[in-house]
């Protein structure tokens, strides 16, 4: 959902958001279509695994379970099976509303920077009516970082390893989040300036980091 007040970063102010596991918990719908492609092609797949590592490229799980000729043709069918299987299952995480919200407060652009494609993502942004103004997927790690400086953003928070490199690479201020796989230790390893439990714990901080 676009934001209605048109937060277009007058004042300069452009905080980008990961999607999976950082804004939404995708991992029941995104297990149901590994369960569901593992039926169709009869090849073993631990979707449970699978989703415990969310982050990288669909293609890079993919390259996991079958050989690499298959690998377009299986993302193809997972992309197929996607809205069906994986958006009514997957919900927002604690704290994504009022995080959002502080970021348009403050008179700021929220940027939604994702490994997912495009198409899939608008979905799920559309389905919890999330209030986001911009998004761009299918980047990765320092591709997020590229976009990311792109559009001026100056924070970038997500739960990965790759989320924290993104804001590395553009100059940004790494915000990480334990809601995904890595602990508060390897975030901080990484480079992160500063680990949050979760969402809840970002409009105080946002506030005081915005107005310091």
């Amino acid at each position: 959902m676009a934001h209605d007040q048109q937060a277009d970063g007058r004042n300069g102010l452009v905080v980008g958001f990961d999607l999976d596991m950082t804004l939404i918990d995708s991992r029941p719908g995104i297990a149901a279509v590994w369960d569901a492609v593992a039926v169709e092609t009869g090849v073993p797949i631990d979707s449970e695994l699978a989703v415990s590592r969310l982050g990288p490229p669909l293609a890079m799980e993919a390259a996991e379970w079958f050989p690499q000729e298959r690998v377009p043709e299986i993302v193809a069918r997972y992309r197929a099976l996607y809205p069906d299987l994986a958006i009514a299952p997957s919900k927002h995480l604690p704290g994504v509303v009022d995080a959002l919200a502080a970021v348009h407060k403050a008179g700021g652009k929220v940027l939604v920077i994702t490994a997912k494609n495009g198409p899939q993502a608008q979905l799920h942004l559309d389905h919890l009516g999330l209030d986001v103004d911009d998004l761009v997927g299918g980047v990765w790690a320092e591709e997020k970082g590229a976009v990311l400086r792109e559009h001026g953003g100056s924070i970038y928070v997500g739960d990965h390893l790759g989320d924290v490199r993104a804001a590395k690479a553009a100059d940004a201020f790494s915000v990480a989040v334990t809601t995904g796989p890595y602990s508060a230790e390897e975030l901080s390893a990484e480079g992160a300036d500063i680990v949050l439990t979760d969402l809840t714990e970002f409009p105080a901080w946002f506030e005081n980091h915005h107005t310091a």
